[in-house]
């Protein structure tokens, strides 16, 4: 339901908080029988893209330039003849030839970004991967709360795409101001999130860019735990 012009979504110069009342969705190149809530991108200011793409049985998305990483909210997928369900992930090398097909209705998380090259290192080669078989690393020794990483943290990578686990209560152990920007998707659960000099209630569904230098802490809250996928740039 409308609320006569409220929304918990926020624009500020360092920092979005897009929440599902203010999704727009529209079909991007590439797309047949599928679209797009597009949540950052350059034309925010951001070096990286990251949308939700909503599948109809059979809806595909064409290959890209960049890099891509497809993290499966809903339904089945297929990347390359290889099926990827729920939590299941992709991650395709730039340049690559490899086509996305829905085989049922799906939501999908992606992340597109031109991939910076080091001379030193080969360009990574695409693989898929599920977050269930990664063993989660408590955050500064803190068991309560758990982060899998996605993508290999060696220097070929510049990117990582995390996702981190609190448990009801836990939170970051201190406000964090550094050079990355974040784009993180709320999958479960919710919290308190600082950005900048601003406190937001989030919830599962929720949208968050962060600039380089944005302020940032994160709280859990309510009695189940509060779980989002995280994206920065890295290594670069």
């Amino acid at each position: 339901m409308h609320h006569l012009g409220h929304t918990r979504s926020s624009h500020q110069h360092d920092h979005l908080l897009q929440t599902p009342d203010t999704f727009v969705r529209a079909p991007l190149p590439g797309m047949q029988k599928a679209t797009a809530i597009v949540h950052v991108g350059p034309a925010r200011g951001a070096r990286f893209t990251q949308y939700t793409a909503e599948f109809e049985a059979g809806g595909t998305l064409a290959p890209c330039a960049s890099q891509r990483f497809l993290y499966v909210l809903e339904g089945e997928i297929e990347v390359d003849s290889k099926r990827l369900g729920v939590d299941q992930f992709a991650y395709l090398a730039a340049g690559g030839a490899e086509t996305v097909r829905a085989l049922t209705s799906a939501r999908v998380a992606v992340i597109e970004k031109p991939y910076i090259l080091l001379a030193s290192f080969d360009t990574p080669a695409s693989f898929v991967g599920n977050e269930n078989a990664i063993a989660p690393v408590a955050l500064n020794g803190d068991s309560a709360l758990e982060v899998r990483a996605l993508l290999p943290a060696g220097p070929a990578f510049d990117m990582a795409v995390n996702t981190m686990t609190y448990q009801p209560g836990a939170c970051l152990s201190m406000v964090e101001i550094h050079v990355m920007e974040h784009g993180l998707l709320m999958l479960s659960g919710g919290g308190v999130y600082r950005l900048g000099e601003k406190w937001y209630p989030v919830t599962a569904g929720d949208f968050i860019w962060m600039a380089p230098y944005c302020p940032q802490w994160f709280g859990a809250l309510g009695k189940t735990p509060a779980r989002y996928l995280i994206y920065k740039d890295w290594n670069r």
